[in-house]
């Protein structure tokens, strides 16, 4: 019995020496690496960095009309434009308003050449995909402009025509989507903006074009003689401004601007400059 015993207590002995002679099971560098990589991306600094520079950068098409586009006086100005500087305002830093190809836009955000988009930019699952999308803060509807004495009354009557659009333009994706219309007409024409787009509409050149509410109705009340809206629309959409994935903390801070300004009134007079009364949505 007593060697039975003794037998066991050496088993037992040997093992514990086992477990704590064993290699130390050490975190690999990839693992380690991996580890501070999230930890690294959890940290949100976007709006540190804005308030560290004094200024956040705002990517615009300088020819859309009454959102952002070039005065009589060649200074950038428009609806989106003032909204901008007022938000900066209560952010406390300024904006540097940055012109861009309208077309390359994601990829200058992307490439930290501007820090948002603002400027008309239509909210959609593409582009949720590659950007961070605020709430929406005003509403829209893709259109059709022809001249005033087009024979063109509806959509179907854009077929065999020649439609122009503004590359990159959501009246582009809205003419993409819509199959049965895409299939229909003769050419759809790119422009690289709409102004030259509404020239060559007013000369024939094309026959109708795919447009953002707001600017048709910019252009109309410029030239109330010369175009007019088919009152069948293409797509209902929101505008809302983009920034960098991850970013949340600039996206919450310019929101949170926006709301103080619905509350305080800048944003009513804003608007009420631009489009008569306060259309925004936010």
């Amino acid at each position: 019995m007593k060697k039975v015993l003794l037998i066991v207590l050496v088993i037992a002995f040997a093992a514990v020496c086992f477990v704590g002679c064993a290699p130390k099971t050490e975190t690999s560098g990839s693992e380690a690496s991996g580890s501070a990589d999230a930890s690294a991306a959890a940290v949100d600094d976007s709006l540190d960095k804005i308030k560290e520079k004094g200024e956040f950068v705002m990517g615009m098409d300088d020819s859309f009309p009454p959102m952002g586009f070039k005065g009589d006086d060649g200074e950038l100005t428009g609806f989106d434009v003032e909204m901008a500087q007022a938000v900066a305002e209560h952010m406390g830093v300024k904006v540097n308003l940055q012109a861009i190809d309208w077309s390359a836009k994601e990829m200058e955000l992307d490439a930290g050449n501007v820090d948002l988009l603002w400027n008309g930019y239509t909210i959609t699952d593409e582009r949720k995909e590659k950007v961070l999308m605020s709430e929406p803060y005003m509403e829209n509807e893709q259109v059709i402009v022809v001249t005033k004495d087009s024979p063109v009354n509806t959509l179907a009557d854009l077929a065999g025509k020649k439609v122009a659009v503004q590359d990159g333009s959501s009246a582009q994706e809205a003419i993409d989507g819509n199959e049965e219309l895409k299939n229909s007409i003769a050419e759809q024409i790119d422009f690289k903006d709409n102004v030259t787009a509404m020239m060559d509409v007013s000369s024939g050149q094309v026959d109708a074009l795919a447009v953002d509410l707001v600017v048709a109705n910019y252009y109309l009340a410029k030239q109330p003689d010369q175009f007019r809206i088919l009152d069948e629309t293409l797509a209902p959409e929101e505008y809302g401004i983009g920034f960098r994935k991850g970013e949340e903390a600039f996206k919450k801070a310019v929101e949170e601007a926006l709301a103080e300004m619905k509350k305080d009134g800048t944003a009513a007079e804003i608007s009420t400059k631009w489009f008569g009364k306060d259309v925004t949505t936010f």
